[in-house]
């Protein structure tokens, strides 16, 4: 069982006892140095009847050091033996005292060494510089140098020569202190426990001795709160690096040194390493032996299944949960305390946002201090706020990232197609209730992801209406850049398509296709080879769409031309059909309404019954109307229209008809007419 170590306080002086010894012995092994050196300063040179008086004396006796406190603590937490804890002493005690670094040089016959050789460090301790104890002690596969206890220089010189330095972390905790030092300290992370059947299930193995173990995450699972839970439960302090604050990674040698200081700072403060994503060494091409084979109780977690190629020993295996709505907004209210919002709004709260234990931590805080700054009592809005926050922002460099500020309100459409939207959201909010709860999760390959497709004319509202659905769940939107996607090599496009739907899976979002069938097309017969990538590139789409475990909306202007296979992994299709007079009346009052001074005399049923215009079409008259009139002077007249009317009909290439302007076509310009 794994205890927890001392905590930080004031340095002790235990280290103090071994530190005299080995000065002691320091000043014992400069005897006649000094004196030996002849015509020349002291410690310049040894002359020959002193190299014979070395060569002649007695075989060294191993002499133990003394050791208490500190030194015994570090010996138990890396399973030292006693001539592996008194080289280490050695090497840090010129660390702690100033006297030892001096005697070190004139033991070397060199004023400019000022760390202990292993020759010295071998006298030190009682040893001969053959002893395979010795060797074994220091050598670059023991635990001294494995757990980054001890470190060797010069290693281009003989054996006994090389210099041994102790790291600054080791020696802080030699005199007491337990604080980490970069690059370790940025890597922590605090994330609070998620207790349940399978923390104690991990706590179990470890109380009996099976000390590795990994965990599949996959996005949206809080890996580190279940092994967090499960450290608690040994009991153990837990200790959490975020690997994937190591992107992009630094070269192999200095992340081998990297990891080493991971292992070696969880064994100083006796806690169980929890570290991962392992995604982030796996993609630099490091190895997992360091953290995997140390002997001591950690816990892996990645994104990925494990492979036994990884390691040589086998971890036991597990799945990350994630965030059940209800322990959720448990801990959402443990973390608000008296500031949190009413029950009712954090359950729905916690049912509509899959995040880990840190997310919710970090945007309870973060709404906490906006409310404070604003001397009030924390929202629910204040807390939708601050899980969008959490979202990564490697989306935004595959997808442009919209804050829905439309709502329901904003979209004049069908009774029909509002009620398809409404469920829609609805989906996407009861997602645990039927899937979890009730047992209809999806199996083998297919997710629980949702997906529809809005299928209408260009400029019907489909665009809007995906940004009042991710709204009304409460996430943000991110709409696909096709520029970001597609590539005229062959493979390239699958590649970018996978980055998206990767990051796509870590945010709590919308991912919006715009003008999908130019992704999303008919697989055809194969004539040539364009024909074969063509059709595997739409392959890949389904498989990949039946596997996305968020919120995606296609849109299309041609429905006829996607894929039939598509439909069936659609959860919803939403028809957008061309607005009717009732619709684009409102439309026209909507857009020409509001600030925009208007003309009395501006027939707008006029406009609405004659034009057969979809909203966009009727925004950009409108808008192209109000610049007129802001140029000649306000109001918008009935002629601004007219002309702005006169100008869209160009843009659509429509042929124009001095009939269909009725009453008004003595407005239009004196242009050929139809």
């Amino acid at each position: 069982m794994v205890k927890q170590g001392p905590r930080a306080g004031r340095p002790t002086t235990d280290v103090r006892l071994v530190v005299d010894e080995v000065v002691a012995r320091l000043r014992d092994a400069c005897d006649g140095v000094g004196a030996a050196a002849a015509g020349g300063a002291p410690g310049a040179f040894v002359l020959a009847q002193e190299l014979d008086r070395r060569a002649t004396r007695p075989s060294p006796v191993r002499r133990p050091l003394p050791h208490a406190g500190r030194e015994r603590d570090v010996q138990a937490a890396f399973e030292l033996t006693d001539l592996e804890l008194d080289l280490l002493c050695t090497a840090a005690t010129v660390d702690l005292d100033s006297r030892a670094a001096t005697l070190v040089g004139y033991a070397h016959d060199d004023l400019t060494r000022r760390r202990p050789s292993i020759g010295l460090a071998a006298a030190v301790c009682g040893l001969a510089v053959d002893d395979p104890d010795l060797h074994l002690a220091l050598g670059p596969a023991s635990r001294l140098a494995s757990s980054g206890l001890v470190v060797t220089e010069d290693t281009h010189l003989p054996f006994p020569l090389r210099a041994l330095r102790c790291p600054d972390r080791v020696v802080r905790c030699l005199v007491g202190l337990d604080d980490a030092m970069p690059p370790v300290t940025s890597l922590l992370v605090e994330p609070p426990p998620l207790p349940g059947e399978d923390a104690e299930r991990i706590a179990a193995a470890i109380s009996t001795g099976i000390g590795f173990h990994y965990l599949h995450a996959s996005p949206g699972t809080d890996p580190r709160g279940l092994a967090v839970a499960a450290a608690a439960a040994v009991p153990a302090g837990a200790f959490v690096v975020d690997l994937e604050r190591l992107r992009p990674p630094p070269a192999l040698g200095e992340l081998a040194d990297v990891l080493v200081a991971i292992v070696r700072e969880a064994r100083l403060r006796r806690s169980i390493l929890v570290a991962g994503p392992v995604d982030v060494l796996l993609d630099a091409g490091a190895s997992l032996e360091t953290l995997a084979g140390s002997g001591w109780p950690t816990i892996l977690h990645g994104l990925r299944s494990w492979d036994p190629m990884w390691t040589r020993q086998p971890p036991l295996l597990g799945t990350a949960p994630a965030h059940r709505g209800d322990t959720q907004a448990a801990l959402w209210q443990r973390l608000l305390a008296e500031q949190a919002p009413p029950e009712d709004d954090l359950a729905a709260l916690g049912a509509a946002y899959r995040l880990t234990g840190e997310q919710v931590a970090l945007a309870a805080t973060a709404a906490l201090t906006e409310a404070v700054a604003e001397a009030r009592s924390v929202e629910v809005e204040d807390l939708r706020r601050s899980a969008r926050r959490r979202n990564t922002g490697s989306l935004e460099r595959l997808a442009r990232r919209v804050h829905p500020a439309a709502t329901w309100d904003d979209l004049i459409l069908p009774a029909a197609t509002l009620e398809k939207l409404r469920e829609l959201v609805a989906r996407a909010r009861h997602r645990e209730v039927v899937y979890d709860e009730w047992g209809l999760a999806a199996s083998g390959q297919r997710s629980d992801g949702l997906s529809a497709l809005f299928a209408g004319p260009s400029g019907t509202g489909k665009t809007l209406a995906a940004e009042v659905v991710a709204g009304a769940i409460g996430f943000d939107l991110y709409v696909v850049d096709l520029s970001t996607v597609v590539d005229k090599f062959v493979g390239e496009t699958e590649k970018n398509l996978e980055r998206i739907f990767d990051e796509a899976e870590r945010v709590n979002g919308v991912l919006v296709f715009d003008e999908a069938d130019a992704l999303f097309g008919k697989r055809s017969e194969v004539s040539d080879a364009h024909d074969r990538y063509a059709n595997l590139e739409t392959a890949y789409l389904l498989q990949r769409m039946e596997a996305f475990g968020g919120t995606a909306i296609l849109t299309t202007n041609l429905r006829s031309n996607l894929d039939d296979a598509f439909a069936r992994r659609l959860g919803a299709v939403v028809p957008f059909p061309s607005p009717d007079p009732g619709a684009r009346l409102a439309l026209w009052r909507r857009f020409l309404g509001g600030k925009l001074p208007v003309a009395e005399d501006v027939d707008l049923e006029f406009c609405a019954g004659q034009f057969d215009l979809t909203g966009a079409n009727i925004r950009n008259v409108a808008v192209a109307a109000a610049f007129f009139a802001a140029d000649a002077g306000p109001p918008v007249e009935m002629e601004h229209v007219i002309r702005a009317l006169e100008r869209e009909y160009e843009k659509l290439g429509r042929l124009r008809n001095n009939a269909e302007f009725g009453p008004y076509a003595h407005l239009l310009s004196d242009r050929p007419r139809s």
